[in-house]
């Protein structure tokens, strides 16, 4: 009798103990998605000036992260607006940092050339950065505080002269 109960009581705690396993790796399999009010991932690149940029070297100031593709139409159409706004905000306390995920390199410089991109980029050819954040699909911009909290995430090409962006961005300062 004592068998019996044992027996059912180790088959319950394996039972849950199976559950608890099953939840586990099905959470480890899922791809994150960073959405507004979330912690920006942490993460390192070169930039392409040389300078090595995280997440946390930008304390005190807003950090916009910008994923983008030589080959992505509307990041095209992006491109001027955000380096005048980079311009624009440079010395306010704002950093814009593009993530090409191109795979050439040579691509890679010949659009920076083309569109005089002035503000700081790097490249991320296996989209490891851009895979942290949960994009895969280009454009898409994250507006990081200064505490490293995500404000805001844009989906898809923006006007970076936009009044209302402006002054979401001016009330971060």
């Amino acid at each position: 009798m004592a068998n019996g109960k044992h027996d059912r009581i180790l088959t319950g705690i394996l039972a849950i103990s199976l559950l608890a396993l099953t939840a586990a790796v099905a959470d480890s399999l899922r791809d994150r998605v960073i959405q507004r009010g979330d912690q920006a991932p942490d993460f390192t690149v070169r930039a392409d000036n040389g300078l090595t940029v995280t997440p946390t070297q930008f304390g005190g100031k807003v950090l916009i992260v910008n994923f983008w593709a030589t080959w992505c139409p509307p990041c095209v159409q992006e491109t001027p607006s955000m380096a005048a706004f980079a311009n624009q905000y440079r010395d306010k306390g704002v950093v814009v940092l593009g993530i090409s995920v191109d795979k050439s390199q040579k691509n890679y410089e010949n659009f920076l050339r083309r569109f005089n991109v002035s503000f700081l980029t790097t490249r991320d050819p296996e989209a490891r950065i851009s895979d942290s954040f949960g994009t895969y699909v280009y454009p898409e911009s994250y507006v990081i505080n200064r505490e490293g909290k995500v404000v805001q995430k844009i989906i898809g090409g923006t006007n970076w002269a936009d009044p209302n962006l402006a002054s979401f961005i001016e009330g971060l300062l």
